[in-house]
């Protein structure tokens, strides 16, 4: 997956290490072999995408992609995409909502926010598996934007 010639990053923020082995296997599976970060946290996360200061320029010519859970321990991933889709330097990054959570209203301030996809996670292995191969093929054909 390349934007303009350019390597992009898979930024992964899921803090369950099951679901985290399971995306990557099932990414690599789909043949996408960028580089996958991952957190198991929004402040770490947040600090690698808009930089200790928030200010956004450390992303100012990196691609990302962002996997992104909304259930995480220290922040909702609502706010992560808030700040990412309102920084003049990250609001161009594809994110791609990765939850268990399936409420209408949720799923709708996703996409309102900025979010490209929302894939609600099947609780059962092999739906999961599925979805995350389906998403890799997706990634093959997706043109990030430039920043």
């Amino acid at each position: 997956m390349k934007a303009t010639g350019q390597e992009v990053t898979i930024v992964m923020i899921e803090d369950d290490e099951g679901h985290a082995r399971l995306i990557e296997k099932n990414v690599r599976r789909a043949g996408v072999n960028n580089e996958i970060v991952p957190f198991t946290n929004g402040k770490s996360a947040l600090d690698f995408i808009l930089g200790p200061d928030r200010s956004g320029t450390v992303s100012k010519d990196r691609y990302l992609l962002m996997l992104l859970d909304l259930n995480l321990p220290d922040t909702s991933g609502i706010d992560i995409l808030e700040q990412i889709k309102s920084n003049e330097y990250t609001k161009r990054m594809p994110v791609v909502i990765l939850t268990t959570t399936d409420d209408e209203r949720e799923i709708q301030r996703c996409y309102d926010l900025g979010a490209n996809v929302y894939i609600t996670k099947p609780v059962d292995y092999d739906g999961f598996a599925h979805a995350i191969r389906q998403l890799g093929l997706f990634f093959a054909v997706i043109q990030i934007p430039q920043q």
